[in-house]
């Protein structure tokens, strides 16, 4: 019986670890449905390219192509290539960048610090560096 117990648990856990993985991998789905209300044009890519330099090009370089971390902080991702792990649309960039990537807050939050019209200049700036195919 206690046998059954444990093998109960042991698989309780992993399932949930298991979703929770899946969860995370699949991005932020109520932030998805939230829609950039700062159009993407010169200005605003422009002014998302000042704040983006001063505040995300530490970890992230100047063009957005992954920094490579250190002995307490993993690699920031690369923001020109296809995988996002947290999501891809522009609702779920500019949660990222307001409300930073749980548990370990590798992806620290800057909604304290950035207005939210300046977080969507940013997610606009982060757009453009897509490369091109």
């Amino acid at each position: 019986m206690r046998s059954f117990f444990l093998r109960m648990v042991l698989i309780g856990v992993l399932l949930a670890t298991l979703t929770g993985i899946l969860t995370m991998a699949q991005g932020n789905p109520e932030a998805a449905k939230i829609t950039n209300p700062v159009a993407a044009t010169p200005e605003s890519i422009a002014a998302g390219k000042e704040i983006y330099q001063r505040r995300c090009a530490v970890c992230h370089g100047i063009k957005g192509q992954g920094g490579s971390g250190s002995d307490i902080s993993p690699p920031a991702p690369d923001l020109t290539d296809a995988e996002w792990k947290h999501g891809s649309t522009d609702g779920e960039i500019f949660d990222v960048i307001k409300n930073g990537v749980q548990p370990d807050l590798n992806m620290e939050p800057f909604g304290d610090r950035i207005k939210d019209p300046d977080i969507w200049n940013i997610v606009n700036y982060v757009r453009s560096l897509a490369k091109k195919d």
